[in-house]
């Protein structure tokens, strides 16, 4: 148990960014897997652009780490140009 008042504001903090960075990354997985099931080449050119920003706000804030971010979007774009 923790000893002093910052320590248990701490707690609270983390325990606040942890549900945070969570719902983050599980949204970012939901559009990643809807865009990857795009059969459509126009649908998924229009949604690429949204999944980027969100891939580069992510790992801006290191709920992800740069080098998936990059990962990720050379994939994508590879995948929208094969369609």
């Amino acid at each position: 148990m923790a000893n002093h008042k910052s320590a248990l504001k701490r707690i609270r903090r983390n325990e606040a960014a942890r549900i945070r960075n969570k719902y983050q990354h599980k949204t970012m997985r939901n559009v990643l897997k809807k865009i990857r099931s795009e059969e459509d080449k126009k649908a998924a050119e229009t949604l690429f652009p949204t999944v980027v920003s969100m891939i580069d706000r992510l790992a801006k804030r290191n709920i992800i780490h740069a080098n998936k971010a990059s990962n990720l979007k050379s994939k994508l774009s590879k995948q929208i140009a094969a369609l």
